[in-house]
């Protein structure tokens, strides 16, 4: 049974900084794609940063520069570090897991073919 865990959420003012964690088992294959994705309320799920097993990463435009994804030193942990954060960046934070060809483009954007997908957890940036 696949699983994954996100931590690291909260409540932060503007310009302040969170770092999301996410622990995934119970996925057998050897090369995938791990992502962050949001959604505010009234709003689709956006694709907002994403890994491969190689290290190859992909950014929404929205979090460029402010944000990077990195694995841990167990490939099945990833993180989010996410700085000056803005009021925009409020939303639920879900970590995905899927085959490598799901990090970009398309599938990453509109968060298509991630098989397994954590709970959530909320980040709240207040001004």
């Amino acid at each position: 049974q696949v699983r994954l865990v996100e931590s690291g959420g909260g409540s932060v003012q503007s310009g302040g900084s969170l770092r999301l964690s996410c622990v995934v088992s119970g996925y057998t294959d050897r090369q995938y794609c791990m992502g962050w994705f949001r959604q505010a309320p009234g709003k689709e799920h956006e694709g907002v940063a994403s890994i491969k097993t190689d290290g190859t990463t992909t950014y929404a435009d929205s979090v460029k520069g402010r944000s990077t994804i990195s694995h841990g030193n167990a490939k099945n942990t990833m993180y989010l570090q996410m700085n000056s954060l803005e009021p925009e960046d409020s939303a639920m934070y879900y970590c995905a897991i899927g085959p490598p060809y799901v990090c970009s483009g398309y599938y990453f954007e509109r968060a298509v073919q991630f098989g397994y997908w954590g709970q959530g957890i909320r980040v709240t940036v207040s001004s």
